[in-house]
């Protein structure tokens, strides 16, 4: 039995859920999301004391393929439902001596340290904004801030030794000892 799955997904005031078969698509304030989810799962609505919910079923619990897809379904569910009431988003830190970051339309660009400016097109639904060094990136899909935020990363990964580079706001980079001399040389 799954203690994410057997968890209904409330659905709050001005969201709508539709579902077709296995594909669910959810829209709100903050935009319209749809995911396409695995066949071992149903999913249904229901409405208890006035409560709108989304509730998710397995159709064989003593199937362990089956049952993994059950929390993992209720999870997409719920941040959908997530998406597009509140938002998500992932604030990154641009650390090093020279190191730029700036908006230019829909591109994020980077002075990072190359002989060349960097530009990070965004996609559709995703915002970004740019204050000092940090870069706040926020949209309502939970998987396309996180992809986003992690390919502007990769441009310059952050390094041990002098920290330079592009992180997370809450991430700790593990710093390296240089290279000392021997006191007798």
């Amino acid at each position: 039995m799954s203690r994410v799955g057997k968890k209904l997904v409330v659905i709050p005031n001005g969201v709508d859920v539709t579902v077709d078969g296995n594909v669910v698509t959810v829209k709100g304030p903050k935009g319209q999301l749809f995911e396409n989810l695995n066949e071992a799962v149903s999913i249904s609505l229901s409405d208890i004391d006035g409560v709108k919910a989304v509730n998710v079923t397995v159709t064989n619990e003593t199937d362990k393929n089956e049952r993994s897809q059950w929390g993992t379904a209720r999870a997409l569910i719920s941040n959908m439902v997530v998406g597009v009431t509140d938002g998500f988003s992932k604030q990154l830190e641009v650390n090093g001596v020279g190191y730029r970051v700036n908006l230019s339309g829909r591109a994020v660009v980077l002075n990072v340290g190359y002989s060349h400016e960097v530009p990070y097109q965004l996609p559709d639904g995703i915002e970004a904004s740019v204050e000092g060094n940090l870069i706040t990136i926020s949209g309502a899909s939970k998987h396309m801030v996180g992809e986003v935020a992690d390919n502007i990363r990769k441009v310059r990964k952050p390094e041990p030794y002098k920290g330079k580079g592009i992180k997370y706001v809450d991430e700790i980079i593990r710093r390296k000892a240089g290279k000392t001399q021997k006191a007798g040389e």
